[in-house]
């Protein structure tokens, strides 16, 4: 048996087993299996190094280990030390640790419209915001803001990153929401943002991206489709990175209709 799994804390309500399950028998990979991998922060590096002789070949990684996968990867790629995380390992048969971000990739994979020339705003600083701000840079952008809570912590990335901190939400071209606002049943991300539903009435951002994905619609795509932007939701983005990590970890072609439909399940 061939074991990949997700590594996360919490991460019980991934749907990434049921996808990359279904993904694996949709391509005849019958001895394929993946799993959840729940692992506080304390435990991760030696869950990680102990998971080959488990007879794992990769892993999957959520929050919060992004930026400790790639600190203990032996290889890590060129994107994910740029970027400074990794959600997608791959244990090789010398023991060493490949790391890559596929999240970067996805996204741009995902957009309805080319970035390049255009603005952006990225709401977050952590983990996924930081594979935004590179994405969209490496992809040519004019202009990507970054806000977030703490305002030290967006300046910080975009010292490291590039891009440039905001206090407030300007308009631009492209809205990519990184943060978990939303993923809370009640959560209003009009006012847990700095976001104006009459901006967004007013055509202030042609595409909205949320990563947040749960039980229930995103509350801000919604209002964004019904102000006419484009939207792309979290389980498209879950889809598109999970992916990338299938076709590293199986060098076959990813079944994209199998896993959206797995995902939205």
């Amino acid at each position: 048996m061939r074991r990949v799994g997700v590594l996360g804390w919490p991460v019980r309500h991934s749907r990434s087993p049921a996808m990359h399950t279904t993904a694996y028998r949709a391509v005849g990979l019958t001895d394929w299996e993946y799993g959840l991998l729940p692992v506080p922060p304390e435990l991760f590096d030696e869950t990680v190094r102990a998971l080959p002789g488990a007879g794992y070949l990769g892993a999957n990684v959520t929050i919060p280990h992004k930026h400790a996968a790639l600190a203990l990867a032996d290889d890590p790629t060129k994107r994910a030390r740029a970027i400074g995380a990794a959600n997608t390992l791959t244990f090789g048969e010398d023991g060493r640790i490949q790391a890559d971000n596929t999240d970067a990739p996805g996204l741009l994979q995902a957009l309805p419209l080319d970035p390049c020339g255009r603005t952006a705003l990225v709401l977050g600083a952590g983990g996924t915001a930081r594979s935004a701000v590179w994405a969209l840079l490496d992809a040519g952008a004019a202009d990507v803001m970054v806000w977030n809570r703490t305002p030290a912590r967006a300046a910080a990335l975009t010292a490291d990153l590039g891009g440039r901190a905001v206090p407030d939400a300007p308009p631009a071209d492209i809205l990519i929401q990184t943060t978990s606002v939303g993923l809370r049943a009640g959560e209003d991300p009009f006012a847990e943002l700095p976001l104006d539903r009459g901006a967004l009435d007013g055509g202030a951002y042609a595409c909205v991206v949320d990563f947040v994905y749960g039980a229930r619609p995103s509350a801000l795509l919604d209002a964004a489709r019904a102000a006419g932007a484009q939207t792309v939701e979290g389980p498209e983005l879950l889809v598109r990175q999970g992916a990338l990590s299938f076709e590293q970890w199986t060098g076959r072609p990813a079944p994209l209709d199998a896993m959206r439909a797995a995902v939205r399940g």
